[in-house]
């Protein structure tokens, strides 16, 4: 079991890896526009009605709704860094999950679960 969770560990720290990589390339190459979109997701991140803790459960949950991966490992972290709890944290995904059906649920019981074990840094 040691060896599956040290691949699922790498497998989320190389997720992590090639989309900072590629946001790097991104913005050698066009500046302003992810000026502009960091400027517009930070906004919409910023504390509000909603605490940047919701937001990113809401994130979380359109991200396994759309099976976007680097958006769910990012979004987990997210939620993780804003002090969510497991509980709330699967809450998220399983309004998700019944929204999306059996696509939400294989992201969340999956993905979700690994990258969850890999970023709380408070269990190790």
């Amino acid at each position: 079991m040691m060896r599956q969770e040290q691949q699922s560990i790498n497998s989320i720290e190389s997720s992590l890896i090639h989309y900072k990589e590629g946001i790097g390339h991104f913005t050698d190459k066009m500046p302003n526009i992810i000026k502009k979109y960091n400027d517009f997701t930070q906004a919409c991140f910023q504390e509000g009605s909603l605490t940047q803790k919701h937001k990113q459960l809401i994130a979380l949950a359109i991200s396994v709704n759309e099976q976007n991966e680097y958006c769910i490992i990012y979004h987990t972290k997210g939620c993780l860094d804003q002090g969510c709890t497991e509980d709330e944290i699967y809450e998220a995904i399983g309004v998700s999950s019944a929204f999306g059906g059996g696509a939400s649920m294989s992201q969340s019981v999956t993905l979700v679960q690994e990258a969850m074990e890999e970023l709380d840094s408070t269990k190790h």
